[in-house]
């Protein structure tokens, strides 16, 4: 039974940075993906930013060279690093394994003014 535990958001300035965790309990195998989401209000989930067990990583077009997203195999924590941030960032972060239909942490928000 995997669980995640999403931390680490907060209120910046624009232009400024945050580190968001998700720590990972329970096995998610050898081959997985782990993924960040975010929702404002109003607008549809998207997806952030994504994974995998090779190494792969995956980015939206609107935080590409902004975010990193990277894991801590022995802590078992995924992170997102958000660089740069900017007011359309604005919005609850949420990590999940796969990018559909696995388990969700809850959200940890993140507002940029």
């Amino acid at each position: 039974h995997v669980q995640l535990v999403g931390s680490g958001g907060g209120s910046v300035q624009a232009g400024g940075s945050l580190r968001l965790s998700c720590a990972v309990s329970g096995s998610i195998g050898d081959r997985w993906c782990l993924a960040w989401f975010r929702q404002a209000p109003g607008k549809e989930r998207e997806g952030v930013a994504g994974l995998d067990d090779s190494g792969r990583t995956t980015y939206a077009n609107s935080v590409k060279g902004r975010f990193t997203i990277s894991r801590d195999n022995a802590k078992n924590t995924l992170y997102l690093q958000l660089n740069s941030l900017k007011t359309e960032d604005t919005a609850m972060y949420y990590c999940q394994k796969d990018w559909s239909g696995g388990p969700r942490g809850q959200g940890t928000q993140v507002t940029v003014s």
